[in-house]
């Protein structure tokens, strides 16, 4: 592993959380990392809404299957993309400049010194609608993802998932 570029291997999906805040600038950096991410053609069509409070988290919690670390978080975003923004209003376009925002956050939380960890939503009815409802999602706009967030309370080591077979050169 290339020591240079350790930021990117120290980011880990963190589930355990201290309690202390995450602050407003914290989260406007991490927003801002966000949209800092590229997209199709530069149509940007992600939205983020912003969880904090104990009430909201928790319901979060209880609409995602992977989610019960959001009953400690300190906070919480969910990442949504808007179709008739997407690159030729193509949803495969649309993730795709989601999940380099989502991957932009992630990378931002570990160089701040805050955990993440991403939690899938799209494309799972039973987890896109509770949270369309719960946080007044327009029915055009899809729920994407979410990533809880809080001050770490486990440091998992840096690591490489390299895999030489996954690696083909010139052709499969």
């Amino acid at each position: 592993m290339n020591p240079k570029l350790a930021p990117l291997f120290t980011r880990r999906s963190v589930r355990r959380y201290s309690g202390e805040p995450v602050t407003d600038a914290e989260i406007r950096d991490l927003l801002e990392a966000a949209m800092a991410a590229p997209s199709a053609c530069a149509t940007d069509p992600w939205h983020f809404v912003v969880l904090r409070g104990r009430p909201a988290l928790d319901a979060l919690a209880g609409v995602l299957p992977n989610g019960p670390m959001l009953k400690q978080a300190e906070a919480a975003i969910v990442i949504c993309g808007d179709p008739a923004r997407a690159h030729r209003n193509q949803e495969s376009y649309l993730l795709q400049d989601c999940s380099a925002a989502i991957e932009n956050i992630l990378l931002a939380a570990s160089l701040l010194g805050l955990g993440a960890c991403w939690l899938g939503v799209h494309p799972n009815a039973d987890r896109m609608e509770p949270i369309r409802r719960q946080l007044g999602i327009p029915e055009a706009i899809l729920p994407v993802s979410a990533i809880a967030l809080g001050r770490p309370a486990e440091f998992p080591e840096l690591r490489t998932r390299f895999r030489a077979e996954a690696v083909h050169a010139g052709k499969w």
